[in-house]
């Protein structure tokens, strides 16, 4: 059994998944940040691979991507922040990357030096289930989770055939648009949830616009198995970029609190 499906197996209720830019505000201040996230209780700990042209993502997080490519961060960089968390942490790690950074590196080698790392999971954003044949064998052969996002405005079609090709958890897409705090869980990402459940047992998981104790409450209560937070994470660490402590503390409290709501 995978790090990941441990999670979802021995889970009493829905998974905290948090969010972070690899390589923000530099390295080291990421891992502090990651490993104040895991002290908080996360789950599953998701790295953002920063790419200059994130098009899934809003400002919070493209302006974090942006900070950690002028801090040098490089693909090398990422797997070092890896290395460097797995001699502190058992938690699953997942990247969330876009398909350029995988194909330009080679997808093989991406994967092989993810697997070494200590990776247990890739989403790339901008990869459709029809074009990911390449991957999703070569994530299997190195014992990586494929995880895919899912939509409000994809067809049932289509997410029988996403969901045969999930491993780990399924991403959905909880607002239309891009990353970035929300007013409210829409009643869209209700009914996609529950649309969804009605295709597989893979664990689902809630995310985009997701950040208040308040949202991680409606989301339990819907039956969701994860929630996924990016936005509200990254938002803490630009604020404290000039004070790492208090970026650890505030990270850590903010985790508490999501999940005494969940």
């Amino acid at each position: 059994m995978g790090r990941i499906e441990a999670v979802f197996s021995r889970r009493k209720k829905p998974a905290f998944i948090g969010f972070t830019v690899a390589g923000d505000p530099d390295k080291e201040t990421c891992i502090r940040a990651a490993m104040a996230l895991i002290n908080g209780g996360t789950d599953i700990l998701e790295l953002g691979v920063p790419f200059s042209d994130p098009v899934a993502d809003g400002p919070t997080i493209q302006k974090a991507d942006e900070r950690a490519l002028a801090a040098g961060t490089k693909i090398d960089t990422v797997f070092d922040i890896v290395r460097e968390l797995r001699k502190k942490t058992g938690v699953p790690i997942v990247f969330l990357a876009y398909y350029n950074m995988v194909y330009h590196r080679g997808i093989d080698r991406f994967y092989k030096e993810a697997h070494d790392a200590g990776v247990d999971g890739i989403l790339i954003a901008d990869m459709p289930v029809e074009e990911s044949g390449d991957v999703y064998e070569t994530a299997r052969r190195y014992g990586i989770d494929p995880i895919f996002l899912i939509t409000q405005t994809t067809s049932d079609e289509r997410i029988k055939k996403i969901a045969s090709r999930a491993h780990g958890y399924l991403y959905l897409v909880a607002v239309l648009g891009v990353t970035g705090v929300r007013d409210t869980v829409s009643s869209g990402a209700i009914d996609l949830l529950q649309r969804v459940r009605k295709q597989t047992a893979v664990p689902l998981a809630l995310g985009f616009g997701i950040s208040t104790p308040g949202h991680a409450k409606i989301c339990a209560e819907a039956g969701a198995d994860g929630i996924i937070v990016g936005s509200a994470i990254v938002d803490i660490v630009e604020r404290n970029q000039g004070n790492p402590d208090t970026m650890v503390q505030d990270l850590k409290t903010y985790v508490e609190q999501m999940k005494k709501a969940l």
